[in-house]
């Protein structure tokens, strides 16, 4: 069965291919959903949840743009919500794309990887430093820099344009970067503190 034909099946209300589409396309939804709450039961009950709403909501689904995209959109806006829910700060994605205002010139054109952002710091912190940014920043940078998807795709996905897309990963990308470096400054502040008593002791010893 091929995914189009699956797709077709599930509108008329076909139970297998349903449960064809989850078997398909569930672990990487979960995967997106994880890396957006960072709790493996909620990404569990965040994919049951958008499962659900696509089991309502299929019907809809008219082929314009490819079904993955189209199924992480309904996730995304799933998850989004019940983070609102919570009263999580968010960040708009519908942010200007004006001048930059740190720089005054005309905002950078990224997508490639940032390769300042690699080996800067172990994986456990960097996953804390990412986790620290607003939410807007973060979905941005999850489903691009983790995830892979390409900015068009972005932007069918969270209902924004490409340059907001871009823009937000900018800024994401130089918070994240703001982060990294406080936390290796305070790294290097407990590795002196943690040799001076060391040193301390080894005098009174």
């Amino acid at each position: 069965m091929s995914e189009a034909d699956a797709v077709r099946l599930a509108q008329r209300g076909d139970a297998t291919a349903f449960e064809w589409l989850y078997r398909l396309h569930g672990r990487r939804v979960y995967a997106l959903c994880l890396r957006m709450v960072g709790s493996p039961s909620d990404a569990e009950d965040l994919v049951q949840e958008a499962f659900l709403q696509l089991f309502r909501k299929i019907g809809t689904f008219r082929g314009e743009s490819a079904f993955s995209t189209w199924l992480h959109r309904m996730t995304v806006n799933v998850v989004l919500m019940r983070l609102r829910k919570k009263a999580l700060p968010t960040s708009s994605l519908e942010e200007t794309t004006d001048p930059d205002e740190d720089t005054g010139g005309p905002r950078r054109d990224v997508g490639g990887p940032d390769l300042r952002l690699e080996g800067s710091i172990d994986r456990v912190n960097l996953q804390r430093c990412v986790d620290r940014l607003p939410m807007g920043y973060r979905t941005v940078f999850e489903l691009h820099d983790v995830q892979g998807f390409e900015h068009n795709e972005i932007a069918r996905i969270m209902g924004c344009s490409i340059g907001n897309s871009k823009s937000q990963l900018h800024k994401a990308r130089m918070r994240l970067r703001a982060l990294l470096h406080e936390a290796q400054r305070e790294m290097a502040r407990q590795e002196r503190q943690a040799a001076k008593a060391q040193s301390a002791a080894e005098r009174l010893s």
